[in-house]
Formats: structure tokens, sequence, C-alpha cells
């Protein structure tokens, strides 16, 4: 560490001693523009046996529990890069090293589990129904889904995820650590959009060495420093894949797309499946070659969404789709000799004799059975003989149907003809 960059340090610790609360709002605003700071108090960070790390870590603790939303925010972008310092310590078995980071860590949990007045906080999420739509799907492309969904929404069956109560914890050991650490990166992940740069880079890159130091891929990132494997969580695993998703989108293409091969890679040889599952799903909803550059700043996550106006569909079931369907089979392919085709068409003779001792009908009833075929057919030919003419659909129809109505009163009169 660089003389300068300590006096940066240094002036920055003896500022806030001295600084009045009626200035801590405008402080608040400006720190966040101090580039070189942020930069300095990394490389602190960084350093295990610094003479200045525990007067930063209890300065940055300072700032978290003073209520100023932006100096809490100052303090949150730089977990992860605390948190891999105090796995890294505690992965070397040098505890004690790292006793400044874990006091830190530890009061950020403690702050964080209960409200302004003391009482334990319980989150609670409901899990989307996919009844109601949302900028990801609309409820009428899923199809039948949808309404057992709806059924199962109108009876309040919507299903709420608790997290909480969360006991407070005096220090870390080998047993509570990654529920205090995965707790961490959660308040971490909910600030994710007030995060700079910065942070997701440290974010992506600590992801990467924690899943495969000791591990023969370490050699492959050129990783140096501890070569003993970290021992991670599943849910640790996982909050760490949330954060890397918002990089990926965020101007950090290329450091998130290492880190998730780097968790595929650690939850394959762990055989977590949670973490395999998001992991795999993020990576299926990547675009392949879109976004290859990391320096094209922040992006968007591009979602269809259809218009909300009732529309018919194409394939719809209607009257005329019915009608039409019906009579397709009296229509036929258009051709040139359409006319020669259907000119053809025999019409059977039919042998038809009057019964003794029974009275024939006079008039249009007299008519004979072979005659009224000849007078259907001769209507079927008018109907085929243009099929693309749908406007002269329905006379057409209704003719068809009268020489039906005629062959139905001409069968049924008694007394009329025998076959």
């Amino acid at each position: 560490m660089f003389t300068s960059e300590k006096g940066v340090v240094e002036e920055w610790l003896s500022e806030f001693k001295t600084l009045p609360e009626t200035s801590l709002p405008s402080y608040a605003t400006n720190l966040k523009d101090k580039s070189s700071l942020v930069s300095s108090l990394y490389k602190v960070i960084q350093e295990p046996q610094s003479e200045l790390l525990e007067p930063v870590c209890h300065q940055l603790f300072e700032f978290y529990r003073s209520g100023e939303e932006q100096l809490l925010r100052f303090t949150l972008q730089f977990l992860p890069e605390l948190i891999w310092c105090y796995l890294a310590v505690s992965a070397s078995r040098n505890v004690h090293s790292s006793g400044c980071i874990e006091a830190l860590l530890l009061g950020v949990y403690n702050l964080e589990i209960v409200d302004k007045q003391g009482h334990s906080k319980v989150l609670s999420f409901t899990i989307p129904s996919l009844s109601k739509p949302s900028v990801y799907h609309e409820p009428s492309s899923i199809g039948s889904m949808a309404l057992t969904e709806s059924a199962l929404s109108q009876h309040g069956l919507s299903k709420v995820v608790y997290s909480g109560p969360h006991p407070q914890r005096e220090m870390l050991t080998a047993q509570n650590r990654f529920e205090v650490l995965t707790f961490l990166l959660l308040c971490y992940n909910a600030a994710l959009t007030y995060m700079p740069s910065v942070s997701l880079q440290s974010l992506c890159q600590i992801c990467s060495r924690i899943c495969v130091c000791g591990y023969p891929r370490q050699h492959v990132r050129k990783y140096k420093g501890i070569s003993s494997r970290v021992p991670v969580s599943s849910g640790f695993m996982v909050q760490m894949l949330t954060g890397i998703y918002f990089a990926f989108y965020n101007g950090e293409w290329d450091l998130a797309q290492k880190a998730l091969d780097d968790i595929i890679y650690r939850a394959q040889l762990e055989l977590y499946p949670e973490p395999l599952l998001v992991a795999n799903a993020i990576q299926a909803s990547l675009p392949h070659g879109a976004m290859k550059s990391s320096k094209e700043g922040t992006r968007c996550i591009q979602v269809e969404i259809t218009p909300t106006s009732s529309r018919i569909s194409r394939n719809a079931v209607t009257s005329m789709s019915i009608r039409g369907h019906r009579w397709k089979r009296h229509e036929q392919p258009d051709s040139n000799n359409d006319t020669t085709e259907l000119g053809i068409l025999v019409i059977p003779e039919i042998s038809v004799t009057n019964v003794a001792g029974e009275r024939t009908g006079n008039g249009e009833k007299g008519r004979t059975l072979g005659e009224i075929d000849a007078q259907h057919l001769q209507g079927v030919q008018e109907t085929a003989t243009d099929p693309r003419t749908e406007s002269k659909g329905l006379p057409e129809i209704r003719r068809q149907k009268s020489v039906r109505k005629m062959m139905e009163d001409g069968i049924s009169s008694p007394g009329r003809v025998q076959f």
C-alpha cells in the first residue's frame, strides 16, 4: 500500500470523527464520488496484517448504524470483499488475524435482524401466481394450466415463504458461519441497484475464488494466495448467483460469465441441487453472443410483452369455419378442367315401381326419387363450380338445404315409392 493511499484513508478516518451531525447528509452524498478513497479502502481490507484494518472496520460499522441510508450503502459495497477475507483467513486457520472483520460482519448481521424498535424481523415473500400477468408471462398463453392456477388463487392458496426470526450471534463458529454469511449476502442483494461497478466486480471475483480454491481449476484461473478449499453451503451459493445474475446485465458480462461457470463447477462437485438448478436456468436464459463486451454500461433484460387488448386467434372455431368444414367434402381442387371433371358425374338409375293398393300423389308429390336425386346433384355441382368465391357460399348452402328438405318430404309421404 502506497503512502498516498494510506494518507487518504487516515484523512477519511479523522474527518468523520470531527463531523457534526447536521453535516451528515451532505457528507454521505459526497462520499460515494470519492473513487480514490474507495480503492484505498479495498487495499486495506485485502491486507489482513494492515494496521489500518481495525479502525477502518470500526468506522464502517459506525456508518452502518448511523441510520443514514447513503452511509449504510457505502458500507454494504465492501461486503463481498469482507466475506472473502474472512473465509480465506478461516480456511488458513489463522483466526486471530480476522477478528475485526468478524466483528464487523456480526455487527451488521445483528443490526439487520431487528427493526428500529428492537423486535426480530420476519421477512416474507409471496411466490407469484401464474394466473396473474407479469412482465414475464401472460396467463392466456399458458393454456389449461392458467385455469388451475386461477382456481387455486381464488381460494387463497398462494404460497408465502418466511425467513426469520433470526437469532442474535455473539461469535461466528463453523456451525453458524454460513447462516450468518448467507443472510448478509441477502441484505447485499437487496441493495444491488445502488452498488457501484467496482463492488459488482469484487462480487464476481470473490465468487470465482471461493468456488475454485483448492481444486484443479485454481491453476487454470491462475489464482494465487490460499490453496486450501473454502467450504460453502447450498444457500450461500444461491445468494451468490443472485448477485451474479444482476451483474450480467449491468456492465460486468465477462466477469459474471466466469463466475457462473465456476459456481456450476463447484456445485457439480458438491452435488448441490439448488445452485445447479438456478445456475443452469440463468445459463439457459442468457442471450448467446449478444453481449460480448463488458464496457457498454447498464443493460436491460428484453422481455416480449403480449398486447392487453383481446384478440381472436386465427385458428379459433367459428360458425363459418364449421359450415365450411361441413360442406368441404363437396369441394373439388381448383384446376382448368373443373367443369369437365364435374360434368362426368354419373347419376345412378333407380327403379321405382308403384305398390298395388296405394295411391300415388299428383303434382310435385308425384315426382320420382330419381328426379329429386338429380336436382340434388345439380345443386352440388353449382356449389362446387367456384369454391374460391366465399361470398356466394351462404345462398348455395340454403339451396342445398331446400333440396334436402324436398327429399325428406318426398320420402316421408305415405304411399309414395318403394325401392
